[in-house]
């Protein structure tokens, strides 16, 4: 894989520049885009880029991230607070997710996306309302292990860090989480099959290849 070097600002336009001339796979009217890291990558940061930068060209946009779709914490910790199996297969969920965000984006959806579920804080239903995606709109779906959920993405970006990088950037409070990368990388492969792959080891001077 050769990797070019580019700034953050420049990755999020031509990402967006893109977007612009994709069409949906599934033929709706709905793009549906997956930029996948783990929380050390800060997949999110790049998703506000990419729709500040699909904003200017006059493009709507929903960041959603997995964050507000959390299970409760009795089911998330049900074995234990670092139990990393756990974490790979059942923080998550993804139910909801088909539910509440990409039925309502299939081709005969409403475009009416609830854009979280659950606070991990408080640990109750964030009683978000529901957001209406126009049609053209671009779906920037963000969050760890996103690509082993066979989501139907029609653009996938993978924020990629060397294991010592996702170490090193990891809080020791959460550096159980480290074999369920290792495992995704073994298992899933997003660096290989993803359409975009950015390597972030340096937050400063990232490099990307798609």
């Amino acid at each position: 894989m050769r990797l070019e070097a580019i700034t953050w600002e420049r990755l999020g336009d031509t990402l967006a520049e893109r977007l612009l001339d994709l069409k949906p796979a599934d033929g709706g009217p709905w793009l549906k885009v997956a930029l996948d890291g783990a929380p050390a990558a800060r997949p999110g940061e790049l998703a506000v880029l990419v729709s500040e930068a699909l904003r200017t060209r006059g493009r709507s946009s929903l960041t959603v991230g997995t964050e507000g779709f959390l299970r409760p914490a009795s089911l998330r910790f049900e074995y234990g607070h670092r139990d990393v199996e756990a974490y790979y297969s059942g923080w998550f969920d993804t139910g909801a997710l088909w539910r509440e965000v990409f039925g309502p984006l299939e081709p005969d959806g409403t475009g009416r996306v609830l854009p979280d579920l659950w606070d991990p804080v408080t640990d109750r239903a964030t009683r978000s309302d529901y957001v209406q995606l126009p049609p053209g709109g671009v779906l920037l779906m963000h969050g760890p292990l996103l690509l082993h959920h066979w989501f139907p993405f029609d653009l996938t970006v993978h924020v990629s860090l060397s294991r010592g990088a996702l170490r090193r950037r990891t809080p020791e409070s959460e550096q159980w989480t480290l074999p369920a990368f290792e495992r995704y990388d073994s298992e899933t492969g997003p660096a290989a099959c993803a359409d975009v792959v950015i390597r972030a080891d340096d937050p400063r001077h990232p490099a990307w290849s798609g």
